[in-house]
This record gives structure tokens, sequence and C-alpha cells, in this order.
């Protein structure tokens, strides 16, 4: 067999995917153990940077596990969170199978650069982080990859791109990081409630939705001239494309059934997400085609397409677990007892996820390793709630910054410029604009929410 993965990988995720409705953890371990295998019989294949990772992270653990630093609990726990990361972005990737069966994704740009160019950038940051919730990274795939097919066509060459790719990724990049803030189907919220179960999105929603809000203005303020320049050279649609209705009709399924998931059982939304995606897309890819066939093909041709991201997911849960087992558990003890010490910990804790992902350290792997420290201190009566909104802020802005992020990397790959460019040049201004400003925020929340339960 050429590419085991095609056939692993998908069973990898489905095995993750029954473990999580049992809540087993080890069958979830097992099927962390199999993502393992999958990565490794297919080192060839992964991105430099991807391979590095996840080689440096089995060293980590092993290295740990051999010396006795680690738990056989801890072991296990690692394994499980591989498989839990992976299958979170192969379940919600699964809606990317939806995209060439509708117009109105393929001419998606010419949708949003209608109307007013006043609301252009809210409209495609909004939009953005909407479609993103669904399709995950695929929505980077869909905008970038939609809009050079666009530019192409049209001749659109020089200067003029440039500005095109400036202002219509760089928004929907930045509406892709919002989603942390705002959408049930984020892997940093993921992250977090698998870490503390007592946290819910529900919970964190009115913290992120209030920074997104803020997040959007800045950038509005600052992309408004831009859009109004390329604005003069988009083509007005004089009617919805095809198919919008039934598209619109699937993603509301998606979100009715995932809520009913969330109402009846005692499921997460995040795990709700998991199930219901790849459910919901592959019944209609079924009735669509009447093929199994088809259906196996595209779902394992989906799944495998994105083994660099999941191995990067699997690597970073594998550091979270192994790094945070290094950290002494009486050493943040004193801020969290101290007067204003949860805030100092919720400031460092969004600082340091631009600042480390700036560094080429992406989002995920920090994320990891922070949450692991959670339990520690909530055990120690930190009430949860201002870190973790300051850690979702934090996530997002990395999402921004991390030059060897997927998203940025994606942007970089499709729009053809230095993903240097893209973190720094092109979202630098931005980043050193809201930071100060979240901080503020933060500040303010400290006063409304408790210091310790």
């Amino acid at each position: 067999m050429k590419n085991p993965g095609r056939v692993l990988l998908p069973l990898a995720v489905l095995l993750e995917l029954v473990a999580i409705t049992l809540v087993d953890r080890r069958l979830s371990a097992v099927a962390g153990g199999l993502f393992i295998v999958c990565f490794l019989s297919g080192l060839g294949r992964l991105q430099p940077y991807a391979r590095s990772l996840f080689l440096v992270s089995l060293a980590v653990l092993g290295w740990l596990g051999i010396d006795g630093t680690l738990s056989q609990q801890q072991l296990l726990k690692a394994a499980s969170d591989a498989a839990f990361y992976a299958a979170f972005l192969g379940s919600l990737g699964m809606m990317q199978c939806l995209v060439s069966r509708f117009e109105v994704l393929r001419r998606i740009h010419d949708v949003l650069l209608g109307g007013r160019a006043l609301w252009l950038y809210p409209k495609y940051a909004v939009v953005s982080c909407g479609i993103a919730s669904v399709l995950s990274f695929g929505m980077m795939n869909l905008l970038c990859g939609t809009l050079s097919d666009t530019l192409r066509e049209r001749g659109i060459t020089g200067h003029s791109r440039l500005q095109w790719l400036r202002s219509v990724l760089i928004s929907a990049l930045r509406g892709f990081a919002l989603v942390p803030l705002v959408a049930p189907t984020s892997v940093a919220v993921a992250i977090l409630t698998r870490e503390l179960p007592q946290l819910s999105w529900v919970a964190l929603l009115p913290f992120g939705a209030a920074a997104a809000v803020l997040l959007i203005g800045v950038g509005w303020v600052l992309e408004q001239r831009r859009f109004r320049a390329i604005s003069t050279e988009r083509v007005v649609l004089e009617r919805w494309p095809a198919g919008t209705p039934v598209l619109l009709g699937l993603v509301l399924v998606v979100f009715s059934v995932m809520a009913a998931l969330v109402a009846v059982t005692e499921l997460k939304v995040s795990v709700a997400a998991m199930l219901t995606v790849p459910a919901v897309t592959l019944l209609y890819i079924g009735w669509q085609e009447g093929s199994l066939k088809t259906i196996a093909a595209e779902s394992s041709a989906q799944i495998s397409g994105m083994n660099n991201e999941m191995a990067i997911f699997s690597a970073s849960a594998i550091l979270g677990v192994a790094l945070s087992g290094l950290i002494p558990p009486d050493a943040l003890s004193g801020l969290v007892a101290s007067a204003g010490g949860t805030l100092v910990l919720a400031a460092m804790g969004l600082l340091l996820m631009p600042l480390l992902s700036a560094m080429g350290i992406i989002p995920i792997t920090v994320l990891s390793i922070q949450a692991g420290l959670l339990p520690q201190l909530v055990a120690e009566g930190m009430d949860p709630m201002l870190i973790s909104v300051a850690l979702v802020i934090g996530f997002s802005l990395a999402m921004m910054l991390s030059p060897f992020g997927p998203s940025v990397m994606l942007l970089s790959r499709f729009g053809q410029v230095s993903k240097w460019v893209v973190a720094f040049r092109w979202n630098g201004v931005f980043v050193l604009v809201v930071v100060p400003l979240l901080l503020a925020l933060l500040g303010l929340w400290s006063v409304l929410l408790p210091a310790s339960g």
C-alpha cells in the first residue's frame, strides 16, 4: 500500500469519535496510538515543520516516560489528547467536501464584495468567522483559493493584486482568528473545556464576543481605505448563486443537531460538533451521489489530505501533557493566593501566546502546555474564567502572528506572499494597537469576576 494513511487516518478518526461517544479514555488512547502509527508511517509525506514537531514531541514523551517523570496515567492522557486533537480537526474538515458542490462557495468573493464599500471589512471578518466555525481550516483554503482564481481570471496583477490580497485575505485571516472567541467548534474551546469540565462555551461566549467586537472595530478603522480602493474593481452579482438556500439549510441542520445533542446528552459543544459535522456531510454526499464508494473515497481523501495539520495538532497535545508535567504543582500557587495574582497570570497567558507564536511556536502547542496547568491552579482555589478568557484571546492573536501556523502558511502559499510579510507587516500594527485595549478589557473583567472559587 503506497499510502496507508488514506485508510488508517479515517479509521483513527472514527475510532476516536466512538471513544468520545462512549467516554472511554483507554479506547481514545488506542486511537492516539493509531494516529501515531499513521504519522510515523508517512513521515516522508509530512512537511518539515510538522515532521520535526511530531518527532520532537515523541522524543520528549519517550524520554520523560522512561525516566519516570511522567506516570502511566499521564502517558495515557498524552495518547488520548493526541487522538482528540487530530480527530477534532479531521472531523470538522469533512465539511470541505461540500465546497465543490455549491456555486455560492466558488463565487464567495463576488458575494462578499457586494454592497457599500463602508461595510466590506466587517462583512468579510464576520462571514469568514462564520464559515470557519463550520469549515475550520477549510475556510482559508476556500477564500484563498477562490481569490487567487478570481484575480487570475480577471487579469488583476501588480500593485492592484497586492492590494486585493492584503485587504481581502487579511480580513479573512482576522475573521478566522475570531473563531476561538465566539465559535463552539474552536479547538481552543475544545482544549480548555477538555481540561476543565466545569468550563463551558456558553460561559466564555460573552467575554469572547466583546473581544471580537473590539478586534473587528480596530481592523475596520485600519483597513477601510484599502477596501474602498479595491471596491472599484469588483463584479456585481445580479442574483444569489444557485444552491445558496440549500447550503444555508445544511449549516442550520448542523447547528440544530449540535444544539439537540448538547441539550439531551452531557456532551460538550465541541464534541457535538465533531459528531455532527461528518455525519451531516456524509449523509448529504450519500443523498447526492447514492454511492458508498464515493462517500468512502471523498472522506478518506479529505482526511488524509489534512495529515500535516493533524500531525501538528497531535504533536502539540503530546507536548502539552509532557511539558506541563515538568512544572512543579506548587510553582504558581503564590500567584493564585495573592491579590491580583489571577489577573497577572491571565495577562501573562494572553501575552505569552502571541509572543511565542511570533517566534515560530504555533499557538496550539503553547495553549496545550498552558491548559495543562489549569486543573492544578483551579484545585488551589483559582476561578478559571478570567484566565480561560485570556487564553482564548491570546490564541486568537497568535493565529495572526504565527508565521508557521496553518492559517498564515495557507494565506502565504495561495497569495504567493512571504509568511513573514503576512504575519508581521500586514498584522503587526493591528496587534500593537489591540493588545493594550485587550489588556484593559481584561483588567475590567478581573474586577467583575471573582478571583477565587
